[in-house]
Order: structure tokens, then C-alpha cells, then sequence
């Protein structure tokens, strides 16, 4: 009984204090403390700024030989170009409007892993298990755009070339890209900051996390739910149940253990992106589905990331 109350009181230390502070956003919301402008600031804020200084300190305080693993990195780029397509390719003989198939197949894949992923690494693993997730960034952010960017312009029939290129644009000038590529020599060569922007990066990094999950929360519309589709609850099952399992389930089966094992089922685990809403809407996608499985797979994942951390650290694999 005692590693059964043990293995409850890991999980909950390492999921309670995020959902919890995502929960104060939505209050804060619904009592006018906070308002869509702190909402859409703080989220540029966190987006330019102290996430890409926090994935910075992350990675550039790592030694990047112990913790650089392209297997792991392997890993999630093949699976994902294996199941990404295999979901488009059965929800295409289900959803027959071309603006809801994108939508379905991008909010069935990409995960919130650069908030709600490091966050949770963080919890679990601490500084190590950070910087090892903030390493699969690299990975994650130009290949989820392109993925979501496909699915979103095929379906639609739009031209091929004008809706690749300027995403791939937008990815070269992506802040999180650049902080990864900037802190790899810092990482490899053992490189450190002046004791003043240690300090100073330290300060904007650890605003990351707090702002990020309020203003998630208070961006969450309980009242869209009155209007979620069986679409969004398929694409919610896929993103939070039928992904997580199959790959970490492979990643098992490949010989992941310990703290990359743990990683990985947080990666494929995390509830749909923010961005997914902003892209849906300005590539002509449904946006109101867009908005539904977001809030669906965030709400539903305080009990699977939970009950998966839990089973994963009761049967000592991580």
C-alpha cells in the first residue's frame, strides 16, 4: 500500500502545482483580475521572450555530450512521420469537409510540449530532465509546423509552394529555433555567461513557466464546450490516450527507460497547442473545432498525463 500511496503523492508533486496555476488563470479571468490583454501579451511575452531565454539556460548550462541523444531525437521524428499520416489517412474516410480534416488530423498531434512539456520535465526530472527537453525543441517546433501546415493547405487544395515556403520562413525566424541554436555552442564547448546575465537570464526564465500556464488558463471558454463536436472528442481521445500509448509503448519496446522514457510520454502526451487555434484560423480552418479540442485535451489531460506518469513510475519504468 505504502508504493501505491508513494507512487500517488510523485505524480500528484509533479502535476498538481501546474494545473493548479492553470486553473488560477481561468479564475482570474472569470473575476476581471486578469483580461484579454494581460492574456495576449503575456503570451507574446512568453513567446518572444523568456521561454526562448529559458530554453536558452536550459540548454547552454547542459554538457551537451551527456545529454545529446539521437536516438532519442530519432525516435520521435520517425514515429511521428509514421502516425502522423496514418491518422490522416483513416480520418480522411470520416470527416468529408476539407476545413474540419486539417483541423482533426493537426489537433490530434501537436502537443503544448514547450509549456506544458517542460514544465512537467522540469517537475520530474528537474534541471537535467529540463535540458533534455528543451534539446527535443530542436526537433519538435520545425517539424510539428510543417506537419500542421500540410495538413492544414492538402485538404483545402490550396498551392503547395506559397503555403510551405512562408511557414518555413516564419520557422527560420522562430525565437525557440534561434535560442536552441544560439545555446548549442554555449552547451558543447562549455561556454558560460557573465555572472550578470546568468543572473538577469535566470530572472526572465524563471517568469516563464507561472505566465505561460495563467494565461493559458485564462484563455480557457468552458462554454465552447456546450458546442464540442464528436470530431473534437475523437481527435481528444487520439491526442491523449491512442498516441501516448502506441509510441511510448514502442519507445519501451525500443530499450527508452528512466528519464528519456518519461520524457517521451510527456512529448506525445501534452494537450493540443494554443498555436494549433492561431494556424486553423488563419489558413481557413475551422477554428471553433480548433478551440474545442484545445480545451478539451487540456482539461482531459490532468488525467492522463497523471494516471500515465503514475502507472509508468508505480511499474519502475522511470
Amino acid at each position: 500500500m505504502s508504493l501505491y500511496i508513494d507512487t500517488l503523492l510523485f505524480t500528484s508533486n509533479i502535476v498538481a502545482p501546474i494545473f493548479f496555476i492553470v486553473s488560477l488563470g481561468y479564475l482570474l479571468m472569470r473575476l476581471r483580475i486578469i483580461d484579454q490583454g494581460f492574456i495576449d501579451t503575456s503570451s507574446k511575452l512568453v513567446f518572444t521572450i523568456t521561454l526562448p531565454v529559458l530554453v536558452f539556460m536550459s540548454i547552454s548550462r547542459m554538457n551537451f555530450q551527456a545529454v545529446f541523444n539521437p536516438q532519442l531525437m530519432g525516435y520521435f521524428v520517425v514515429s511521428t512521420l509514421i502516425i502522423v499520416p496514418f491518422i490522416w489517412l483513416i480520418s480522411r474516410y470520416f470527416i468529408k469537409e476539407p476545413a474540419d480534416l486539417g483541423v482533426f488530423i493537426q489537433g490530434s498531434f501537436r502537443g503544448n510540449y514547450g509549456i506544458i512539456g517542460l514544465a512537467i520535465s522540469f517537475n520530474m526530472f528537474g534541471n537535467s530532465g529540463l535540458a533534455l527537453a528543451s534539446l527535443l525543441l530542436v526537433c519538435v517546433i520545425p517539424l510539428y509546423n510543417v506537419l500542421s501546415v500540410l495538413a492544414l493547405s492538402l485538404p483545402m487544395q490550396q498551392s503547395s509552394g506559397p503555403s510551405i515556403i512562408r511557414p518555413i520562413k516564419e520557422i527560420a525566424r522562430n525565437p525557440l529555433i534561434i535560442a536552441v541554436l544560439l545555446a548549442l555552442p554555449f552547451s558543447y564547448y562549455g561556454w558560460g555567461l557573465p555572472s550578470v546575465g546568468d543572473k538577469i537570464g535566470t530572472y526572465f526564465a524563471n517568469l516563464t513557466l507561472p505566465l505561460a500556464l495563467l494565461a493559458i488558463g485564462g484563455s480557457l471558454n468552458l462554454k465552447s464546450l456546450r458546442n464540442t463536436s464528436g470530431q473534437s472528442g475523437w481527435s481528444t481521445l487520439i491526442k491523449l490516450i491512442i498516441m501516448p500509448l502506441i509510441l511510448t509503448l514502442g519507445a519501451w519496446l525500443y530499450g527508452f527507460k528512466g528519464q528519456e522514457l518519461g520524457i517521451l510520454f510527456v512529448l506525445f502526451g501534452c494537450p493540443t497547442a494554443a498555436a494549433s487555434f492561431i494556424m486553423a484560423k488563419a489558413m481557413g480552418g475551422n477554428a471553433q473545432l480548433a478551440a474545442n479540442i484545445i480545451l478539451t485535451t487540456t482539461l482531459g489531460s490532468l488525467i492522463t498525463l497523471s494516471s500515465g506518469i503514475y502507472f509508468l513510475r508505480l511499474w519502475n519504468l522511470i
